[in-house]
């Protein structure tokens, strides 16, 4: 099908705001894929390529533009792309990640075949999760060493899970488990459904199935009906993660394993507080990388605590955060 590509200059700050899906970015209409290419690391220079399915209006590129800093004069154009799979031409710089045991491509590339590699196929689109971000291939790793450590988990929440992956893996590794995947936004929640019937993941409530829910945070009745969990995984930002600290320790069991990513290496100590207040022990800050991912352990609840306000909700509207 023919495209429509509009390129922007960019920073690695502006770049990673940008493809965290900031809020200003739900009003350009049609929605683009984008994609973070980085061009001169010494000089801190990337590129930012939009692609749109039509022509898109001057008023969407004028708003990716004005979310890097893009003045008028250095505004781009869309111009058309040659009639092929543009969606395919946009992965194409998404080179697979191999994290723990897992391998995670796109569909235009070939999975791994050596013995003991697990595929999974997650193409880019409307959801974050590709398995192409520090964070998402950062919470691989922390779920193939728990496997590796001999923990077992029997009831798992993936909240805010974007495609699935982190799920997916979760209940590869542990296939006796019951597992459920929520998303604020409910175009993640199809994209996992998606993702899951392309690397074989049963849907469902019974173990060894994936549960799906549209849910802010953990403001959903299966949510709160399936608790407590004894890993929870969490792949968002800081900021709703620091929200959410309440809400994920009351669905977490005592000596339950809660895992966290999506916030940067400066965010680390507010979350850490926030979860420690809410009353988790960290085991593993992850202190020497950019994209931190945090292992906590809910503490026994012994006594009377002062009680937490726990809503369940992130406070952040649809699309303004997700798993990368």
């Amino acid at each position: 099908m023919t495209g429509w590509i509009a390129s922007f200059p960019a920073t690695r700050a502006s770049a990673e705001m940008l493809t965290g899906e900031p809020p200003e970015l739900a009003v350009v209409e049609p929605a683009p894929v984008i994609v973070a290419s980085e061009e001169d690391e010494a000089a801190d220079r990337w590129r930012i390529d939009a692609y749109f399915e039509d022509k898109p209006p001057r008023s969407a590129l004028v708003a990716i533009g004005r979310l890097l800093g893009v003045g008028a004069a250095k505004m781009p154009s869309a111009k058309p792309l040659p009639p092929q799979d543009w969606v395919t031409m946009s992965q194409a710089g998404l080179e697979p990640v191999r994290a723990g045991r897992f391998h995670v491509h796109t569909a235009s590339d070939a999975p791994d075949d050596r013995p003991g590699i697990v595929n999974f196929c997650i193409d880019a689109g409307q959801a974050f999760g590709t398995g192409h971000h520090d964070t998402t291939a950062g919470c691989l790793a922390a779920i193939d060493a728990l496997h590796r450590g001999g923990r077992r988990f029997r009831n798992i929440a993936d909240i805010g899970t974007g495609t699935g992956l982190l799920a997916f893996a979760a209940l590869h590794l542990w296939p006796r488990a019951h597992a459920i995947a929520s998303d604020i936004d409910p175009v993640s929640v199809r994209v996992t459904a998606e993702n899951a019937a392309v690397n074989g993941v049963a849907l469902g409530g019974n173990s060894g199935e994936l549960a799906l829910v549209v849910a802010d945070g953990t403001r959903a009745a299966l949510i709160e009906a399936r608790a407590p969990y004894d890993l929870v995984i969490a792949n968002i930002l800081a900021g709703p993660l620091i929200a959410l600290a309440p809400a994920l320790a009351a669905i977490t069991a005592e000596g339950g394993t809660l895992i966290l990513a999506g916030l940067l290496d400066r965010q680390r100590d507010a979350v850490v507080a926030a979860y420690r207040r809410a009353g988790f022990r960290l085991d593993d800050g992850n202190p020497d990388a950019e994209w931190p991912v945090l292992r906590m352990t809910m503490r026994a609840r012994h006594g009377w605590r002062r009680p937490m306000r726990a809503s369940g909700s992130a406070g952040q509207p649809p699309g303004d955060f997700g798993s990368w």
